[in-house]
């Protein structure tokens, strides 16, 4: 079967920034990607129908009257699976306000009366993601045995919600299970001294360092690093924080870089609800929310002792520097501090980008160049 991951316009663009490097599905919430988690589910030959020209080239997939389309910021479960396997030619799937799947032209409706888990907003990736990686941890570790937890480790709560994977390294660490399960990726590591709350997931490669602690729910995408103190964090993939420091609730993209000493913000201090950017509008917008912290667009970087307001918001592409609180939104492509910003020129940030994934054995290709010229086109709105 042939299975097509749109994405919803409006939904992609309240996603921005981390939607202008990768469409809705792509984006990990949990232990996989939202893609990976309607794989797992209904699996078929997927491509992608992405909202916006400059990642269809790194994403391809074209519209396909035979295909299945799914929504890529709907979380599925079993019970909407089956429902979207039952849809007839030229039905769609509707919950509420959401198409969930449709074949054909979906000229006809389908109600689905269940409750659905969908992203929607940038919070939603924190705040559904113990949800999403207790789900995970289930389907990922269902029938499998896990790497025994050696004795130098001290385990709190029932062993049997951790799950190491082979060639992972869990060594002298506090493992805490009492609020949800607790995964090491593929070669993983947790190093000595660290504390770990769940619901937790390490993705393959990547490390937690020394004397570290991690609450609930936090996600270290493949590659990442980290240091300090995190609690409820999703990091996409290939970021670092690998220093002391505060990180809450917030959403970290790729190859990002929070220097040593780093802190962010996750609660004002006189407890109001927080307002946070909002791309589509183009003003800050409340959101009934008391905690929210650091939204870091791709290839964004951080210098050492780096302060952030509560709910601050980086595009792609940004490199702070320098003492005192930069402002809580700052566009794609830009360098500076409380001083003052300017422009980063596209020479400056391949070179940077090209460094620091060439670390990683990853090629910055022609394809990535020209989509981030499109990005900077597009982010100019902004400015």
């Amino acid at each position: 079967m042939k299975v097509l991951v749109f994405d919803d316009e409006k939904v992609r663009a309240e996603l921005l920034p981390l939607t202008y490097t990768r469409p809705v599905g792509a984006l990990r919430v949990g232990i996989t990607s939202i893609a990976e988690k309607w794989q797992a589910l209904l699996p078929g030959d997927y491509g992608w129908l992405a909202g916006t020209d400059w990642l269809r080239e790194i994403f391809p997939g074209e519209a396909d009257t035979d295909a299945l389309c799914v929504a890529g910021h709907v979380l599925p479960d079993r019970p909407l699976v089956e429902a979207v396997k039952a849809l007839g030619n030229n039905q769609a799937l509707v919950a509420g306000d959401v198409t969930v799947a449709y074949r054909g032209d979906a000229s006809e409706a389908v109600v689905y009366d269940a409750p659905i888990c969908a992203v929607r907003q940038l919070y939603d990736i924190f705040m559904l993601n113990g949800l999403a990686l207790e789900a995970d941890f289930r389907l990922l570790t269902f029938g499998r045995t896990s790497q025994p937890v050696n004795s130098t480790n001290t385990v709190i709560g029932d062993p049997d919600l951790i799950f190491i994977e082979e060639g992972a390294h869990v060594n002298g660490a506090f493992l805490n299970t009492h609020a949800g399960p607790i995964y090491v990726g593929c070669d993983a590591e947790i190093m000595e001294g660290s504390m770990l709350r769940g619901p937790i997931a390490l993705c393959e490669h990547a490390v937690v360092n020394m004397g570290s602690k991690l609450y609930g729910a936090t996600t270290l995408g493949p590659w990442c690093k980290v240091g300090g103190e995190l609690n409820n964090v999703v990091m996409q993939a290939y970021s670092n924080k690998a220093h002391d420091g505060f990180l809450g609730n917030a959403v970290i993209g790729e190859w990002c870089n929070l220097g040593a000493g780093c802190v962010a913000s996750n609660l004002k201090n006189d407890y109001t609800p927080i307002r946070l950017w909002n791309y589509p509008t183009g003003r800050f917008l409340r959101t009934n929310l008391q905690f929210c912290g650091l939204i870091m667009g791709d290839h964004s970087k951080a210098g050492i002792n780096t302060m952030f307001n509560t709910a601050t918001v980086l595009g792609v592409g940004v490199n702070i520097h320098g003492s005192g609180f930069p402002r809580n939104f700052v566009p794609s492509f830009s360098e500076g501090s409380t001083a003052g910003f300017s422009e980063v020129s596209m020479t400056k940030f391949f070179d940077i980008a090209a460094r620091m994934m060439a670390r990683r054995h990853v090629e910055l290709t022609d394809a990535d160049r020209r989509m981030f010229y499109a990005i900077r086109e597009a982010a100019e709105a902004f400015k």
